[in-house]
């Protein structure tokens, strides 16, 4: 649940899991200058590695070749995520669509809609879209994880299993420092290249102003929605779960790519598709690269957390 600042805003309805900032902009006054923030990856282009042609009769390698070499078992030894995983292979799609079908869209899609209706409202208050959304959210996480639970392997914990992704080891801050200082990057890029092609626009979501403004509990309810449920959750499923599965079958770069697509469309947000892509192969590659949650867990708070900051200061 990444705070996107798209030409949308930051979805801060369930329906669309975030409170629409400019993710600011999957969904005033003289325009400021937006700032696309997709809700919580950069793609890093990583380019496959270019063989040297070489004559097959040659018994000697073509000049350079230990330094290709060297340079493609670094690129592979990038990921520390080891290839064993609680679930098997032919059950990852399956529940991740089971997850999504049963769990994600009615719960951050409709789960609002029918909060309205029990209330018999026509729209809801600041406190109580906030307060319903964290409701709902920690919902769908407890049944998400019971789901996960339920299609584990024989004789598997997930609890054994989550625990041992966060650990902490010496160099996750180091990568987490330098993931949010690239994924801030990122996004002030795509900013600017946004409002080039398609002009300025208003930066902070309405109803995300509305809420962070009324009162100092729905502030509050807020900031644990945006920095503590939405990545606990979403780290949880796209990066704990499938990310992680689908490395255990094909090269980590290819399931970085796969599980940011994914990530991005779960958001339903055409104008953030392509920052959501962004945060989810930033978090991805810390992920990777650190073996532990605790590093992509920390950049999607930090970028929420300062979405919220800009919003409530516009």
């Amino acid at each position: 649940m990444l705070l996107a600042a798209a030409p949308a805003a930051a979805a801060a309805s369930a329906p669309s899991r975030r409170l629409l900032l400019h993710r600011p902009g999957g969904g005033g006054a003289p325009p400021p200058r937006r700032i696309w923030v997709p809700e919580l990856g950069a793609p890093t282009t990583l380019l496959p590695h270019r063989r040297s042609l070489g004559c097959s009769c040659s018994p000697s390698s073509s000049p350079g070749g230990d330094k290709d070499d060297g340079a493609r078992q670094l690129f592979d030894e990038f990921s520390v995520l080891s290839p064993y995983i609680p679930w098997e292979v032919e059950d990852i799609w399956r529940t991740f669509a089971a997850y999504f079908f049963i769990l994600h869209i009615p719960f951050s899609f409709g789960g609002l809609g029918v909060v309205a209706q029990l209330l018999h409202c026509p729209s809801l208050d600041p406190l109580t879209t906030v307060f319903s959304t964290v409701v709902l959210q920690l919902a769908e996480l407890t049944l998400a994880l019971a789901l996960l639970q339920h299609t584990t392997k024989k004789d598997h914990k997930l609890w054994t299993f989550f625990a041992g992704k966060l650990y902490l080891q010496q160099s996750w801050v180091k990568e987490t420092v330098l993931g949010f200082i690239f994924l801030m990057t990122m996004v002030s890029l795509t900013t600017v290249v946004a409002d080039r092609l398609i002009g300025l626009e208003d930066t902070y979501d309405h109803m995300l102003r509305k809420i962070l403004s009324d009162s100092p509990t729905s502030r509050l309810l807020c900031v644990f929605l945006y920095c503590v449920i939405a990545p606990l959750s979403e780290e949880t499923i796209y990066r704990g779960f499938l990310l992680t599965s689908l490395s255990s079958s094909m090269k980590w770069k290819d399931a970085v790519i796969v599980s940011s697509l994914v990530f991005s469309i779960a958001h339903f947000s055409i104008n953030s598709s392509f920052q959501l892509f962004v945060i989810g192969c930033i978090t991805g590659l810390a992920y990777c690269r650190t073996g532990t949650l605790a590093a992509p867990l920390t950049i999607h708070s930090l970028y929420n957390a300062a979405i919220l900051y800009m919003t409530l200061m516009s």
